[in-house]
């Protein structure tokens, strides 16, 4: 399970996993993201906060994160993850190879320099 708050005057999506990802996590940040790329083409960010890696419910929530990312990975200009889990510190590194979108690593204490940067990509 996840939250979702919608910040649409920033154009930023903020997640916050509560457990194992589940298939419909994917598809509910979907549908918070889809009217922003109606709208503007793209979502200037999408921010996750997150204390650990949760891990996928079953196949099916891993499929869904993978097709997930594969259709909305170019409409996603930027990803900041907040976190102090330093193992999360390689994903930046990682991810940057096989998705567009800019990834940044921010202490849990930055959220608001994250907010910023996803803005402004400052």
């Amino acid at each position: 399970m996840i939250l979702l708050e919608p910040l649409r005057d920033k154009n930023v999506v903020i997640v916050t996993p509560q457990g194992p990802l589940e298939q419909a996590d994917f598809e509910a940040i979907a549908k918070e993201i889809e009217p922003a790329i109606a709208s503007n083409g793209k979502v200037s960010g999408l921010m996750i906060n997150i204390k650990y890696f949760p891990g996928w419910q079953n196949l099916a929530a891993i499929s869904a994160h993978l097709k997930f990312v594969a259709n909305y990975n170019r409409a996603i200009e930027r990803i900041a993850v907040v976190t102090n889990n330093s193992l999360l510190s390689i994903v930046p590194g990682i991810a940057g190879y096989f998705v567009h979108p800019q990834i940044r690593l921010f202490d849990s204490g930055q959220t608001e320099q994250a907010l910023s940067w996803l803005e402004t990509g400052r």
